[in-house]
C-alpha cells in the first residue's frame, strides 16, 4: 500500500496595522490551549506549516512564526511599542492638517525607528536565506518596489528557479519593514542591496497596497512546490476587520479629505474588499487544481458592535489594545470549543488537525513536523 504524503500546509496572515495585536494574540491562544490538552508547556506553530504567507503586520507575525519566536513577544511589541510607531494619528480637520504637515515627517522617523529596535531584539540579524536553512519553513512576504511600481515578494529559496536566491540575503527586520511601510502611515523603507560590497538600495512600500490579503500568494506558490496530487490546505486569518459595508445617502456622495480621513480610511476600505475578494477567487481556483485543496478562514465570527471604535490601523489606546487581546481570546476559545466537536464540523477538523501536528519547541529544527 502506497502512502499518501501529509497534506502542505500553508498560513496566509492578513495585514491591518495595530490590529495584529488580535492574530497573534489568537493564534497564541489557540496554540496554548492545545498544548495544554496534550501535556506540553508550549508549542512552535509556525512549524506545523510548510509555508507562511503574510502582509504587512501580517508579514511581521510571519517573520516571527518563521524564526520561533513566541508569539507573546509579538504581542508585547505592539503593546509596548505601537504607541510610538504611530505617534501621530491622521488628521480630522483642517486645524489638526495644518500641524501634520510640519510634524508627521519627524513623527514617522521616530516610529520605523521604535520598530526596528523592537524587531532587532526579536529576530536579531537573521537572513531569509538563514533562517530558511535552519527552520525549512518557506516565506512569502509581499511589498511594493517603488522604483517601478511593481509588486515584490520576498522570499526564502524554496523555489529556486523562480527567484534564484535573489532575497537569501536579506535581513528579516528589512523584509518586515518593507512589507508595513504603509503610506501615511509609516516611513518608506530603503533597504540596502544585501550583496557583500553592493552600495545600491531600493525603496519598498506596503504590499498591502496590492496583497494585503495574499492568500493568492500562498495558493501559487504551494502549487509550485508540491507534487501533483498532494493536498493542500491554506489556513487565512485575518486581523478583526470592520463589519463591511456602510448606508450612504445620496447627497453624502461627495467626500473629500477630512471624510476619508486624508486617505486613512481609504486604506481600510481596501483592507475589507481584498480579504472577500481574494479568498473569493482563491476558492474558485481551487476547484480547478488537480488535489484537493482546501482554503478556511478562521475564526469565522462577526465582529461585535462594541470593538468597532477600536480598529483603526493605527489605534494604540490602551483600551483598544486591551480590547483586541479580550476579543481574540474570546474568538480563539470559540475555536477551541468547536475543535472539541469537530467530528460534526469539517473546517473545526481541519483545524484540529492542524494544532495536533504542531509539536513542542523543545524539539531540534530537524524534527519540527511530523
Amino acid at each position: 500500500m502506497i502512502s499518501q504524503p501529509q497534506p502542505f500546509r500553508v498560513l496566509s496572515l492578513d495585514g491591518g496595522g495595530m490590529r495584529g495585536t488580535y492574530t497573534a494574540t489568537y493564534l497564541d491562544r489557540v496554540g496554548s490551549t492545545f498544548a495544554k490538552r496534550r501535556g506540553l508547556e508550549t508549542f512552535d506553530i509556525g512549524a506545523a506549516f510548510d509555508l507562511i504567507v503574510g502582509t504587512s503586520t501580517g508579514g511581521i507575525i510571519a517573520c516571527a512564526l518563521a524564526k520561533g519566536v513566541p508569539l507573546s513577544e509579538v504581542v508585547r511589541l505592539y503593546q509596548e511599542h505601537g504607541p510610538q510607531i504611530f505617534s501621530r494619528p491622521l488628521p480630522t480637520g483642517l486645524l489638526s492638517i495644518a500641524l501634520d504637515i510640519s510634524a508627521r515627517s519627524a513623527a514617522l522617523a521616530k516610529g520605523t525607528d521604535v520598530l526596528r529596535k523592537a524587531l532587532e531584539d526579536r529576530l536579531g540579524t537573521t537572513t531569509l536565506g538563514e533562517m530558511y536553512a535552519t527552520r525549512g519553513i518557506a516565506l512569502a512576504i509581499p511589498a511594493v518596489e517603488m522604483s517601478q511600481h511593481r509588486a515584490w515578494v520576498f522570499k526564502t529559496p524554496h523555489l529556486k528557479d523562480t527567484t534564484n536566491h535573489r532575497d537569501d540575503n536579506y535581513a528579516l527586520i528589512d523584509v518586515c519593514l518593507a512589507t508595513s511601510a504603509a503610506p501615511v502611515f509609516r516611513s518608506m523603507a530603503p533597504v540596502n542591496h544585501p550583496e557583500n560590497g553592493a552600495s545600491g538600495f531600493n525603496i519598498f512600500v506596503d504590499g498591502g497596497l496590492w496583497a494585503n490579503n495574499p492568500v493568492l500568494v500562498g495558493l501559487v506558490d504551494a502549487l509550485e512546490m508540491t507534487a501533483p496530487g498532494q493536498e493542500i490546505q491554506i489556513f487565512c486569518l485575518g486581523t478583526c476587520p470592520l463589519p463591511a459595508g456602510e448606508q450612504i445617502a445620496k447627497s453624502a456622495v461627495h467626500r473629500g479629505l477630512r471624510e476619508w480621513k486624508f486617505g486613512g480610511e481609504a486604506a481600510s476600505l481596501s483592507i475589507d474588499a481584498q480579504q472577500f475578494a481574494y479568498d473569493h477567487v482563491a476558492k474558485k481556483l481551487a476547484r480547478h487544481v488537480d488535489r484537493k485543496c482546501t482554503i478556511i478562514r478562521f475564526p469565522s465570527e462577526k465582529v461585535p458592535a462594541a470593538l468597532i471604535p477600536y480598529l483603526g490601523l493605527d489605534e494604540t489606546r490602551p483600551e483598544a489594545i486591551a480590547a483586541l487581546v479580550n476579543q481574540a481570546r474570546t474568538d480563539a476559545d470559540m475555536t477551541n470549543s468547536k475543535c472539541a466537536s469537530a467530528n460534526s464540523d469539517a473546517e473545526a477538523a481541519l483545524i484540529c488537525s492542524l494544532f495536533d501536528a504542531v509539536v513542542p519547541t523543545t524539539c531540534s529544527p530537524t524534527m519540527m513536523r511530523k
